[in-house]
Parts: structure tokens; C-alpha cells; sequence
């Protein structure tokens, strides 16, 4: 029976990451496995998936297609990755010192060590507790600057939470696939307590560690420091309130009109007054429903694999 799970966790593993085009190495299943923490049953089960045909080995790649361009398309991708994340390593200097932000982390393909040509750089930023709004409504004055100088994609700053309430309110494995592979720039204790809050992802991939890597302190300035200390108080408190609703407004205004962005997504913001984040029906919702549908394939796939 549990020769059975293991192959089904890899399974799920690879199908997971099939709807991205993105084959994995053997030491990448184990880490996002579900269940297994047995490395000589998860290679065992592995090498017979391989043997029935039911999964495919390309260099060092494993995969639920048999196809040689999705691996030299990674290897591209990963390549372009690194040449991105020293850009998001600048940029995360830049977003750290401005008023409030308490940490920056790459999220979204790159923090997966992907990128392409359509990639930008998505950022989760963390803010003070009841700040979220002033910060993100600094920052997005900042980013309308960067269209002057086609800089916009380096400063994709799509999810904000802010200290007081850092746990993810959706539970399922799309999220907790961004929780683990998050990759924190600015920020070192901020983020400790975010993972902590956020442990529960362990549940879908007990063999991940949730780390921190090399993460810097977050930025300092006199021009942060006095913001901040301007800002500290009642007056902060109603400014925040304030744009958290304008904001809500703009963005309910554009879900309601079907406007979309330049990749033709529907805009669609999800608005709280600790959160800041893509509308989960739209993106994570379609994500989730396509990752169902793939399992239910693969999984008849198998047994008619089996059954042979």
C-alpha cells in the first residue's frame, strides 16, 4: 500500500509541474513529495514509474511528457533565471527602503529559478502592522515612474501582507507551493516569522525546508526613519484606512468593467486591510482546477498502464 502512495505522490508531484512545462530533477521530486521521507522506496518507486513507461527520463530531467524541448526549454529558462534574480537583488535594495517595508522576497516562476521572455520580477513585500496601505501606495507611485524608463517589469510588486496578520489565508497546495519556494532578498527576521505563521505548507511537502538563504538586513534611510515616525500615529493610522479603501475602489472598478492588462489577465485585486493580492477565483482558482483535472488523467493513465 504504501509502494502505491509513493507512486502516486510522484505522480502528483510531476503532474503538478507539467501544467508549467517544467521537468524535474530526482532530488526535486523527493523534496516536493507529499508524503515519502524514504529516499531508497521514493528511487525504487521512481525507476519502476520509468520502466512502466508512465514517466520519462530526459537527461536529468524526469517528466510526464516524452519530450526533449520542454527539458532544453528549462535549461534555458534557468539560465535566464539567474541573470533576472541579480536584477531582483537591486530592486529589492530600492523597494526595502522605502517607508514601512519590513521584508522583500521574490515569488511567482523566478522564485522557482525560471524565467522567459514574457517573465517579470514578482515581489512579496511585508510591511508594519497597519502600514500596508501608506507603503504600497509609496511604492506604486514609484512603479508609475519606472514606465518612463521601461523599467516596470523589475518592480512587479503583486502581493503584500503586512507583520501583524503574516499567515496566508488560503490553504491549499497552489499556496503552499509560493510559501515554499519563496525566496526572501530583504528582511532576515521578518521572514523567520513568516514561515513560522505559515508552517502549515509542511503539510503538503514535509521533505521542504523553509528557508532563508543569504537574506539581508531590510534597508535603512533618515528618509524611511522620519516617514515613519511622521506617520506613526493616529494620522497614520486614518491615511491608511484611507487609501486602503480608494484602492478598493479603483480595483472593484476594474473587476466590474472586465478590464484587462497587458498579458490579457482580468484584473481582479483581493483587498483586505492586512493583505494586498490577486483575486484567488481568478489565477489560483483556474490552477487548482487544471491540477484536479491532470491528477485524475495521470492516475487512470497509470492503471491502465498497469493493467497490461
Amino acid at each position: 500500500m504504501k509502494y502505491f502512495t509513493i507512486r502516486k505522490d510522484i505522480l502528483a508531484t510531476l503532474a503538478y509541474f507539467n501544467m508549467f512545462e517544467y521537468p524535474l530533477k530526482k532530488n526535486e521530486i523527493f523534496i516536493f513529495l507529499g508524503h515519502c521521507n524514504d529516499y531508497r522506496e521514493f528511487e525504487q518507486a521512481l525507476n519502476n514509474l520509468l520502466s512502466d513507461s508512465v514517466i520519462f527520463k530526459i537527461g536529468d530531467f524526469y517528466s510526464l511528457q516524452n519530450d526533449f524541448e520542454i527539458a532544453m526549454r528549462r535549461y534555458r529558462g534557468n539560465e535566464k533565471a539567474l541573470l533576472m534574480l541579480k536584477k531582483a537583488e537591486k530592486a529589492a535594495t530600492i523597494i526595502s527602503a522605502f517607508p514601512f517595508v519590513k521584508g522583500v522576497a521574490v515569488s511567482g516562476s523566478l522564485s522557482k529559478y525560471f524565467a522567459d521572455e514574457q517573465s517579470d520580477i514578482d515581489f512579496f513585500i511585508v510591511t508594519t502592522a497597519n502600514r500596508l496601505w501608506i507603503a504600497r501606495s509609496f511604492l506604486h507611485i514609484f512603479k508609475k515612474l519606472t514606465f518612463l524608463l521601461n523599467k516596470q517589469s523589475l518592480f512587479c510588486m503583486n502581493y503584500f501582507i503586512d507583520e501583524g496578520e503574516p499567515a496566508i489565508l488560503e490553504k491549499n497546495i497552489y499556496t503552499a507551493m509560493e510559501v515554499v519556494t519563496i525566496l526572501p532578498l530583504r528582511g532576515d527576521t521578518i521572514f523567520d516569522s513568516f514561515f513560522k505563521e505559515n508552517n502549515w505548507a509542511r503539510n503538503f511537502f514535509p521533505n521542504k525546508y523553509l528557508h532563508k538563504a543569504a537574506t539581508r538586513k531590510e534597508g535603512k534611510s533618515w528618509i524611511k526613519s522620519l516617514t515613519e515616525k511622521v506617520l506613526s500615529n493616529r494620522f497614520g493610522n486614518s491615511l491608511d484606512n484611507f487609501l486602503m479603501k480608494q484602492t478598493a475602489n479603483s480595483w472593484n472598478s476594474k473587476t466590474r468593467t472586465n478590464k484587462k492588462d497587458d498579458k490579457g489577465m482580468l484584473m481582479s485585486m483581493h483587498v483586505g486591510k492586512h493583505f494586498s493580492k490577486p483575486n484567488p477565483e481568478i489565477f489560483q482558482k483556474k490552477i487548482l482546477q487544471h491540477y484536479e483535472s491532470s491528477l485524475s488523467e495521470i492516475f487512470k493513465r497509470c492503471e491502465l498502464s498497469l493493467a497490461k
